[in-house]
């Protein structure tokens, strides 16, 4: 079976992709799994990484405004799915599947004409542009969120990395605050981003650093790969790193984290039963809202505005939540009861019937 994988830009993309090439490898070992991206994505680190071949094509962004780059856009398109083309032709694979973003168009334009079964996944509950496209002319089509509203749409969950998937938080806690040079016994707060970060989330929560430690609440704050934050130091843990390979420690590390609503963060903390402030992107198609809705509804999360995610916010709430073990516990076996840890198999069984 030989499988062409389309899929990158964040951690969003590339992580599920790089979850279902696992899968697939357990489920044959004697599978051949080619990537595709583009240069400008997290891909090109973590792909390789991982262990798989990586193929690039231009990328070929929407812009959100009339003007050149808008016009540019059909010339641009035929272009990457030229080169998504030659790639198809010298793999030869039996399925391309796609995951959205820049680099999914082109495949599925490209599969199309060479009559190749395609297999979407979607990540998000509201679709990008380029899964509703590929979603019309897919075999099958599979989802994350119940709701989402695609045809053909099958609910597998998001695959998700099996460190991940099998994290038993409360055993791996001693080992991964030690990994991180946290105090073994304090509350502690996960902040992140996503993999490339949040000005909102860094500047609000650092400006209550003070605050945080006055209640003995120790802090990890992942900035991203451009961010940057300075905290004096105030006898309390509060560890800034720029980017985390090993997030399965972070998790296991943290009794609350707050984090964007992006589709991988959201069911990655859910799955693991780690209590969540959801703070969705203010712009875009609305979906992080979307995606965190199920799990704030089954009482999992608390959902907080961009704009209300400021410093007083944070002293007034997280100190309290975090020291309050029983709502914490509650949180954490809600969200962990409403996903799937198994999505990643799930899709990789759909792949297969789907090339045989």
């Amino acid at each position: 079976m030989r499988v062409l994988l389309a899929g990158g830009g964040t951690a969003g993309h590339t992580s599920p992709l790089i979850a279902t090439a696992d899968a697939l490898r357990r489920l044959d070992p004697s599978v051949t799994i080619t990537c595709l991206g583009t240069p400008r994505g997290l891909e090109t680190r973590v792909v390789p990484e991982a262990g798989y071949t990586l193929e690039l094509i231009d990328p070929v962004p929407l812009p959100r405004k009339p003007g050149k780059d808008l016009a540019l856009v059909p010339a641009r398109l035929r272009g990457a799915v030229k080169q998504a083309g030659a790639i198809l032709d010298a793999f030869e694979p039996d399925v391309v599947v796609g995951y959205g973003g820049y680099v999914s168009m082109p495949a599925y334009l490209a599969a199309k004409r060479r009559k190749l079964p395609i297999v979407v996944h979607e990540q998000n509950a509201k679709p990008g542009l380029a899964n509703r496209a590929g979603a019309r002319v897919a075999t099958r089509v599979a989802v994350s969120f119940p709701d989402t509203p695609l045809p053909k749409a099958e609910y597998v969950g998001l695959p998700i990395r099996r460190m991940i998937a099998t994290l038993d938080r409360a055993a791996a806690r001693p080992g991964a605050r030690g990994f991180f040079d946290l105090d073994a016994d304090r509350p502690t707060l996960l902040v992140t981003g996503g993999s490339q970060g949040a000005r909102r989330l860094n500047q609000s929560v650092s400006a209550a650093a003070a605050a945080l430690a006055e209640a003995g609440v120790q802090v990890l704050h992942v900035v991203g790969p451009n961010g940057e934050v300075e905290v004096p130091d105030h006898g309390v843990p509060y560890r800034v790193v720029p980017y985390v390979d090993r997030m399965d420690l972070a998790y296991a590390a943290a009794d609350l984290v707050v984090c964007r609503a992006g589709a991988n963060s959201t069911i990655e903390a859910a799955a693991v039963g780690l209590p969540a402030v959801l703070v969705p992107l203010p712009h875009g198609n609305g979906e992080q809202e979307l995606n965190a809705r199920p799990v704030v509804d089954a009482g999992g999360a608390l959902l907080v505005a961009d704009a209300a995610l400021t410093p007083e916010w944070v002293r007034e709430q997280v100190p309290a939540l975090a020291h309050d073990h029983e709502r914490l516990a509650r949180m954490g076996a809600a969200a962990s009861a409403l996903v799937p840890r198994d999505a990643d198999e799930r899709l990789a069984r759909i792949i297969t019937e789907v090339a045989s």
